[in-house]
């Protein structure tokens, strides 16, 4: 890796910083230096569209965002914004030039960007062709934001970007974690985070300038245009106070690869909820920052481990140390478990429900700080089969909706008749009328199965906080809005909304295969494979709310949290030491309920133990047949006649006539 220029702020560079510039050596602990280029480098390479390549992306983007794309209408009437007739025009040009006068392909790029982030949605995208997707263009160092505490110097609203990492090995004189950045190629550092955030938009305020902020030093090239200078000049205040500078050029290396093929026809691509953009920076931060976890994966994002393993000393070993840490936290409030779920991206939603109950049985039970901040999505499944362990109600999946097209009702035809792979049979019926009825779109259904949603109940019976924060999106929105709607617990945001990401996600590739599969392929499918690996994506169902606010969707509005906390540079330094301890005082203002069962079955008669804290009454149920409802005074020990082995025994506990716990055993 070049190494910066630093100078100091009269732009002269000294002596010493001469000096360890020149005696220094970076190296990354996941990213191989050999294989990290330039990007002025790695750009001579880029460029191999022909101009009937291009007409055909630009076809197929009308065709997508004309057909399939599900939020159109709500895009053009929130935003203002008319992707098609850009598409349009941008196509007439395109008939008025030759491939001697045709625009330089960055230029082209830049375009079909530009048109796919106006409507302001993470998951309907332009893909750059090869050689972009897979790559990821850094600079060597993250920066975050944090705020003043409360009452330090007012309101607590004062802005600060600090340092945060730097790869390993990485120098620079006072240079490092809490170093404090002013300015950006000299733009003040919070105006340039707006105007980057304003290039790759998100569907809120709060969303662009969270991904503003992260643009600046990490873009994966697959889904954001290459930046246009080839090095950034930094001013910051060094960790002695003093005023620097310094040159860094970005670089281009190869990310970490997916969890899921999203073009293949199979059900974890056909049910993700995925924001590509966090997914992809997700996987490069780990790259670039976290080489435990790399190694413990062997490369394989979210990897399922044969064996649980700890990431840190501290942490709870856990099989999927990429998707998940747990950890007992000590707050000015009380000792706490604290969850991170770093993504839904898996295969097996199950076997992300049960290690999540698993880790979270292993930490303290009188409170569950439970933590997606940063978090894209994934699996749609894997977050709704999760809500179940933290409440006692039964969960109503979020229904979600196809826009009324002739298109997606072939589709919908073609997998109406389907259970064994793809089913899209429950919105057929729907569609199919939406012609004669004039309905904008299809029936709300669900996509998870409510019976999975809710065949283990509940495990945790502490309560539970929520974080939250800008960059969720998906699939942990849905997660979030479902968590808001069945009334589980508190939710902490550290901004003010969500990503404000409401909507199931398919590939171009996945649309055509639709089409394509089972045999024989459809003859008149208007998808044409796209040239050099490029690719589009589109939200093609979106997702409504339940609870108080049913049929409110998630995308554009997101889910505000009950409680803000500006981070605190205490927060990005220390551990998030600040953040915890308001968890924690939230946590310890709740009841803390606990419902223990204790079985034993004798011929066909089952003595059942029950002792509970915070709980006055029982409702038993065997089979889901009511047996028996017991108030409490203390432990209790109840028999059962004619019982079988294999039945389940349900007790619902209830305090003051609400019910706020249950439990399930098998018999």
């Amino acid at each position: 890796m070049s190494q910066p220029r630093t100078m100091t702020r009269t732009g002269k560079k000294t002596a010493a910083a001469a000096k360890k510039t020149a005696a220094r050596r970076r190296t990354s602990a996941a990213v191989d230096e050999a294989a990290a280029v330039p990007l002025p480098d790695f750009l001579e390479a880029a460029g191999t569209l022909t101009l009937d390549q291009r007409r055909l992306l630009v076809d197929q983007a009308l065709l997508l965002l004309g057909e399939n794309y599900v939020h159109l209408p709500l895009k053009v009437a929130m935003h203002a914004v008319n992707p098609l007739q850009r598409l349009r025009v941008l196509r007439a040009r395109m008939e008025r030039q030759t491939d001697d006068t045709m625009q330089e392909e960055w230029m082209f790029h830049r375009e079909m960007s530009s048109i796919f982030h106006s409507v302001r949605d993470l998951h309907t995208n332009y893909l750059l062709p090869v050689p972009f997707a897979g790559k990821i263009a850094f600079l060597p160092f993250m920066i975050e934001k944090c705020y003043d505490p409360e009452g330090a110097g007012g309101a607590g609203d004062t802005e600060h970007y600090l340092i945060t990492r730097t790869i390993t090995g990485y120098q620079a004189p006072q240079f490092g974690p809490g170093a404090e950045v002013t300015h950006w190629n000299g733009t003040p550092i919070a105006r340039a985070v707006a105007l980057n955030g304003a290039l790759f938009a998100g569907s809120n305020d709060a969303a662009n300038l969270a991904r503003g902020l992260e643009s600046l030093t990490l873009r994966p090239l697959v889904i954001q245009s290459p930046p246009d200078e080839d090095w950034v000049t930094l001013t910051y205040v060094g960790l002695d106070g003093s005023n620097q500078e310094l040159r860094e050029q970005w670089k281009v290396a190869t990310n970490l690869p997916p969890m899921t093929d999203l073009d293949a026809v199979s059900e974890s691509s056909a049910l993700m909820g995925l924001d590509l953009d966090s997914d992809e920076k997700s996987r490069a931060k780990k790259a670039l920052y976290v080489r435990d976890v790399v190694e413990l994966e062997r490369g394989q994002s979210s990897a399922e481990l044969a064996a649980p393993a700890a990431v840190a000393g501290a942490d709870v070993p856990t099989t999927m140390p990429g998707v998940f840490r747990a950890r007992e936290v000590v707050t000015s409030s009380g000792t706490f478990g604290h969850l991170r779920i770093f993504t839904f991206s898996v295969q097996d939603p199950v076997a992300f429900r049960d290690e999540f109950v698993r880790l979270a049985a292993m930490l303290p039970q009188n409170g569950l700080i439970v933590d997606v901040r940063d978090n894209g999505g994934g699996h749609i499944y894997a977050g709704e089969f999760t809500l179940q362990t933290m409440t006692p109600r039964r969960i109503s999946p979020e229904p979600v909706q196809f826009i009324s097209t002739p298109l997606n009702l072939k589709i919908c035809r073609r997998h109406k008749d389907n259970p064994s792979g793809i089913d899209l049979g429950p919105w057929f019926d729907s569609l199919d009328l939406a012609i004669e009825t004039g309905a904008q779109y299809s029936a709300a259904k669900p996509i998870t199965p409510e019976d999975g949603a809710n065949d283990i109940g509940q495990t945790y019976h502490g309560p539970v906080v929520l974080i939250t924060d800008a960059r969720v999106y998906s699939a942990t929105d849905i997660f979030t809005a479902g968590f808001a709607d069945h009334e589980i617990g508190t939710i902490l945001g550290v901004d003010d909304n969500t990503g404000a990401g409401g909507a199931n996600v398919w590939t171009h590739g996945l649309l055509a295969s639709l089409l394509n599969e089972p045999p024989p392929p459809d003859e008149t499918s208007p998808y044409i494979a796209l040239p050099n690996g490029a690719n589009l994506r589109v939200a093609i169902r979106r997702t409504l709310r339940v609870g108080k606010l049913a049929g409110t969707p998630v995308e554009d509005l997101g889910v505000k949290p009950h409680e803000t906390h500006r981070m605190t540079k205490a927060d990005l330094l220390d551990g998030n030491v600040d953040l915890l301890n308001r968890a924690g005082a939230l946590l310890a203002a709740q009841p803390v309920r606990r419902l223990d069962l204790k079985t034993s079955l004798s011929g066909t008669t089952l003595t059942v133990g029950i002792d509970a804290q915070s709980i006055d009454r029982v409702d038993i149920y065997l089979d889901e047949r009511p047996i028996s409802s017991e108030d409490l005074t203390g432990p209790l020990s109840i028999d059962i006649l004619e019982v079988t082995a294999g039945a389940l025994l349900r007790a619902d506990g209830y305090a003051s006539g609400t019910l706020v716990a249950s439990r399930r055993v098998t018999v």
